[in-house]
């Protein structure tokens, strides 16, 4: 039986802003970018109770997890999961505590197979009334894919609709966006202001991620004001919080700050409106989630095991692992309402099930402890046996 250990509290509105519609030219030289006009008070009304946020926490020393595996952390395999092991893997994580859990993507199945079966994913998993279940939708196509699935819990028969969320996403550089989305940011932004009007009319929640905060692939290092212009418009169009991911894990925590504050300054809103999405290959990505935290984020995007990748960057290693983000977290002092141990064994299974090497340092740490202390067990055992 799943026992959270939290509950999440209503978020305050945010502060009003005007809101503008996007120019076409090119995005990160500066130019007007601007929103449709869109009251930001009507779109999040209907919406505003339904929110996880951790502006209004009454501890301020949780931090919210965001379990990206079973989309972020699975998508980029090249071995297809079977429908049943992804389900198993949602229903294995219920059960850890995390309270947010990215089910999957209703993307195309010809840019990512991985994600194809995202609707018998989300018509098939358990679900729990105290965990949000996102999936991710890049373009139109994909909301009328959710909204055709989430049609048929309308007359109750069905029970409880299996999300009130969605997930979009874009970019903090021109060519990462290009290479991503086939557009600019500017055109992406603007696509994604008619998606979220729709899904927002439609009751549905919204999140936005910012791919490649901290370095592009092509580019190299972004500029953070870049950052910040984005996060406006995302919130601008009515994202009630945005995800800062360091996509190919080059960050540092100083880079990472530089984002956040652009975006800060740029948004006029507090950190709890912002989520650390951070990627390993240097390293530096538990770093960068505890420099986060501390400077008030109080969202993590992580994955079990490590999970993850990035086509678009060859040598980028997987999500921060779950498991050493909570180890962290926990020895600092903040609360997660996870279960440790039952997060160490599911990132040891599904590495396992998709045969993968477990990329989680704590994961394996805290594994390799308890086989010894069961063979010491044993051993003394045995030998009491023999007294």
């Amino acid at each position: 039986m799943l026992v959270l250990a939290f509950q999440f509290p209503l978020q305050p509105s945010l502060p009003s802003r005007p809101s503008h519609r996007l120019s076409k030219s090119t995005f990160s030289e500066g130019h007007a970018m601007m929103l449709q006009p869109l009251a930001r008070s009507a779109l999040l009304g209907a919406n505003i109770s339904k929110r996880t946020l951790a502006t209004a926490v009454k501890n301020p020393n949780f931090v919210k997890i965001v379990e990206v595996s079973p989309r972020d952390g699975l998508q980029n395999e090249k071995i297809i999961v079977p429908t049943a092991t992804k389900i198993e893997l949602i229903r294995r994580l219920t059960e850890t505590g995390v309270p947010v859990i990215e089910a999957g993507s209703f993307v195309s199945p010809k840019w990512v197979p991985q994600m194809g079966d995202t609707p018998q994913v989300v018509a098939g998993m358990p679900i729990h009334p105290s965990i949000s279940y996102p999936v991710l939708v890049p373009n139109m196509r994909g909301l009328e894919g959710l909204q055709k699935l989430l049609s048929k819990y309308k007359d109750g028969s069905k029970g409880t609709p299996p999300t009130d969320e969605i997930a979009i996403f874009t970019a903090a550089s021109e060519s990462f966006c290009k290479a991503n989305t086939n557009c600019t940011i500017a055109e992406s932004l603007d696509r994604l202001s008619e998606v979220t009007s729709r899904a927002i009319a439609s009751g549905l929640k919204v999140r936005g991620y910012i791919s490649v905060v901290a370095g592009c692939p092509y580019e190299g290092k972004v500029d953070p004001e870049a950052v910040g212009r984005v996060s406006k418009a995302l919130l601008d169009m009515g994202c009630y919080e945005i995800s800062l991911g360091d996509t190919i894990g080059a960050g540092t925590p100083s880079v990472m700050e530089h984002a956040l504050n652009s975006s800060l300054k740029h948004t006029n809103v507090s950190p709890e409106y912002f989520a650390a999405h951070c990627h390993d290959t240097m390293n530096t990505g538990l770093a960068n989630v505890l420099h986060m935290v501390k400077l008030g984020v109080r969202t993590v995007d992580s994955a079990v095991g490590g999970l993850g990748g990035c086509p678009y960057s060859p040598g980028a290693t997987g999500n921060i692992d779950t498991e050493s983000v909570v180890f962290a977290l926990h020895g600092e002092g903040y609360e997660t309402g996870t279960d440790l141990d039952k997060l160490v064994d599911l990132g040891d299974w599904i590495n396992k099930e998709i045969g993968r090497n477990n990329a989680s340092n704590a994961g394996r740490a805290i594994l390799a402890q308890r086989k010894i202390r069961a063979e010491r067990a044993a051993k003394q055992a045995a030998q009491g046996a023999k007294l």
